[in-house]
């Protein structure tokens, strides 16, 4: 009998200790959004000193580019990608899909462009492009519509697309490792609006684009350009040259962060000497 009840008390004993060890604590699962805000920027460094900064909390970063979502405009307000040597590939298909890591309504589908080409004579614009980019692992990822933008055939078909080709170009260049590219649109005007969706979005009036070689611009070799939608196809990219400080006054961005301000200031006051390594006369 006494043996009994020392087994009993033991037993009682024992069931806090017991309880104490399958008690789960409650765990905090972030929502999507939150958990592509908070992802460590750690596949690839895409801007090298400083992606822009002023768009949204929604950065993706991946191997192809680095994207900032804007679930008003349902585009990018900036995508900055590192063309090198091993980056370029031709022939990659056009597979146009929803982003996956955008929360539903911050983005478009392929249907809301049904109609576009004939009604606005606009393109799915890649902002980084197929031809610099289809060479990495995730290529696919240039084919969502968080990187394209309704752009004018003659734009796209036009100086956009050779200005893209000389940033290949560039790349080949034996004494350049990298090129490193920004671009992202405007909003200046009234371009109206996609036939095939009811779903609230604003077509850029024009697009923005840095570059430079090397890991920063303060060697000098950076170009800066601004085009509208309403480029003829058979203008010169040359044309279209501004200032660094202009494009984040007209976007409302900031570029190059990671410089010292010193060196930001005199910089983004002045075209770079890159336009001449790129078919460009002068950089003035």
């Amino acid at each position: 009998m006494q043996g009994m009840q020392k087994l009993k008390l033991l037993s009682i004993a024992t069931l806090p200790l017991l309880g104490a060890c399958t008690i789960t604590q409650p765990i905090h699962v972030s929502s999507k959004s939150e958990q592509l805000q908070l992802a460590p920027s750690s596949v690839v460094d895409n801007c090298s000193v400083g992606c822009p900064s002023g768009g949204s909390e929604l950065t993706l970063n991946r191997q192809a580019y680095t994207l900032n979502n804007n679930g008003s405009t349902k585009f990018a307000n900036w995508v900055a990608y590192k063309i090198t040597k091993e980056t370029p590939a031709s022939g990659r298909p056009r597979n146009w899909k929803t982003d996956p890591d955008v929360p539903v309504g911050e983005t478009l589908n392929p249907v809301d462009y049904n109609g576009a080409s004939v009604a606005l004579k606009i393109d799915r614009g890649h902002q980084a492009n197929l031809a610099s980019m289809g060479g990495v692992s995730d290529w696919q990822t240039l084919n969502y519509l968080t990187n394209i933008t309704p752009q004018k055939a003659d734009l796209n078909q036009g100086a956009w697309a050779r200005l893209e080709d000389q940033e290949r170009n560039l790349s080949k260049a034996p004494d350049v490792d990298a090129v490193y590219v920004a671009t992202g649109p405007l909003y200046e005007k009234n371009i109206g609006s996609l036939p095939g969706t009811n779903k609230v979005h604003t077509i850029p009036s024009g697009y923005w684009k840095v570059i430079f070689t090397g890991s920063t611009p303060a060697n000098g070799l950076y170009a800066a350009f601004i085009m509208e939608q309403s480029t003829p196809r058979s203008a010169n990219f040359c044309d279209f040259q501004v200032t660094v400080e202009e494009i984040e006054e007209r976007s409302g961005l900031t570029l190059w962060s990671n410089l010292p301000e010193d060196v930001q200031a005199d910089l983004k006051s002045k075209r770079g000497n890159l336009p001449q390594k790129i078919g460009c006369s002068s950089a003035a």
